[in-house]
């Protein structure tokens, strides 16, 4: 059976990188029936930060990723803890020294900071400094309670393996520096809890980023001396802002929480980031995730970065605001309007209706409904448009042939105001666009708008439309 596993550490947020990993290991294990752990690493305890775990178990299940096993919590799986686990490493540790494959290290931080100045290297290989210590010496030292850490011998010669994505790499082990498996605090390091962790837990298939591409073989060298069965890896490339950054919250790039809060739909966020790297054979982009499950295929990784484009994530979510049915998209707008609409005289409801289909996220509501607050100022250049075939000229001759027209209307709705309108326009052989343009930007006072010049001057009110086309005249007239 295929077994993955997410195994983040609680150091903040859910990096948009790192979310793409949970889903593609989720893709990978659904896709084949398989099983999906989650598993918290946090013996770096310097780096933890609190209630990271919850922001970690949040976001996987506002993606839609669920895990399948690990200890019972109130009737659910919560996810498996490293730091809870630690005695076991600690004893496999002690089996790799018994085979010759670690060795105790007793060097202090500042033996290795004047070996590290000696050579020039900030970031010098260890020496093997302990790897030559007697027997003897190494047994006073425990006696004696000398502070220690447990380094992995690496042996002479290369290691080869093979990734999905890039093939076979071989790696000279002269290369490698004897990594600390176990620290001085008696927690593993990252790398070895990993090995023992994937062990034990049967994980088959182990998909991470490509910076870890390198550390992969000094896996390997454990995996063999253990005599375990080494999983298949799969490396992806990482996901970059531009042609030369890495996507990095510290350049203040956004996280998967700092897209939600900006009005981004979780479901969308999900089907932007599998594209982050991955192409379906059919190269359709709109996916559920029961479509993604049924599609994803590792030959369909790619080697190179992936571009995050904001651009091409709006447009998607947009997509997804669209297909909402419209009673939970005004469930979720509504907190929005209210926030925004500063007066009790406009339908929300009938407000939602007409930005549904025109926004790309649920923050955009704030900006395209301000205008029934009252007409900022604005440029008269709004007025001219070249379809409409409009002019300030063409406009203000309009709109003053307008204001009688609206001011005797008695049925103030939708119809009665259209045909108004564009009878007015085949009474003076205009255009119909020649007079709703004008209306439509003295009534919004934007570039564009949710809706049409007779839906706007509904929504705001027959005072409110007669006020903002006397105020357009003047602008228009130069008053």
């Amino acid at each position: 059976m295929v077994r993955t596993r997410f195994a983040p550490s609680p150091t903040g947020y859910m990096h948009i990188g790192n979310l793409r990993t949970a889903l593609y290991e989720y893709l990978i294990a659904r896709s084949n029936k398989g099983k999906f752990i989650l598993r918290i690493e946090d013996t770096d305890r310097e780096r933890y930060v609190d209630g990271a775990v919850d922001v970690i178990y949040k976001t996987l299940e506002m993606a839609g990723i669920s895990h399948d096993e690990g200890p019972d919590v109130g009737g659910d799986y919560g996810p498996y803890i490293q730091s809870e686990r630690k005695n076991n490493y600690i004893d496999y540790a002690k089996e790799l020294i018994e085979k010759g494959e670690a060795y105790y290290c007793f060097c202090t931080k500042e033996r290795l900071d004047e070996m590290r100045a000696n050579s020039g290297e900030t970031a010098a290989k260890y020496d093997r400094h302990c790897l030559g210590l007697s027997k003897e010496e190494i047994e006073e030292n425990l006696k004696n309670n000398v502070p220690f850490v447990i380094r992995q011998k690496i042996k002479d010669g290369t290691t080869t393996f093979n990734d999905e994505v890039y093939g076979a790499i071989t790696v000279d082990n002269s290369d490698m520096e004897d990594q600390i498996l176990i620290k001085s605090d008696f927690l593993p390091t990252y790398n070895f809890a990993n090995v023992i962790d994937d062990h034990l837990m049967g994980i088959t298939h182990v998909i991470r980023g490509s910076e870890y591409l390198s550390s992969t073989p000094k896996y390997n060298l454990l995996y063999e001396a253990f005599g375990w069965e080494i999983p298949t890896y799969i490396h992806v490339p990482p996901v970059m802002k531009n042609a030369s950054e890495k996507l990095s919250k510290r350049n203040g790039d956004a996280s998967f929480q700092d897209l939600i809060k900006k009005g981004y739909l979780p479901d969308a966020i999900t089907n932007y980031i599998a594209l982050l790297g991955w192409a379906p054979s059919d190269n359709r982009e709109i996916f559920t995730m029961s479509e993604l499950i049924e599609a994803f295929d590792v030959k369909g990784l790619s080697k190179s970065p992936a571009i995050f484009d904001i651009a091409k994530l709006t447009w998607m979510n947009g997509e997804y605001i669209k297909k909402l049915d419209f009673d939970k998209f005004f469930e979720m707008a509504l907190p929005i309007l209210k926030e925004s609409v500063k007066r009790d005289d406009i339908n929300l409801k009938v407000l939602a209706e007409y930005i549904k289909t025109r926004i790309g996220t649920l923050d955009d509501i704030k900006d395209m409904v301000d205008f029934v607050n009252g007409i900022k100022d604005y440029d008269n250049s709004l007025y001219t448009h070249k379809k409409m075939k409009t002019t300030d000229e063409i406009s203000l001759k309009s709109l003053e042939m307008v204001l009688p027209v609206l001011e005797s209307v008695e049925n103030w709705d939708n119809d009665t105001i259209y045909e108004k309108l564009v009878s007015l326009a085949k009474e003076n052989e205009l255009k119909n666009g020649q007079i709703l343009w004008p209306v439509r930007t003295a009534l919004s006072g934007q570039p564009t708008s949710p809706c049409g010049a007779s839906e706007l001057a509904v929504l705001l009110g027959k005072s409110d439309t007669l006020d903002r086309i006397k105020k357009a005249i003047k602008k228009l007239s130069g008053i």
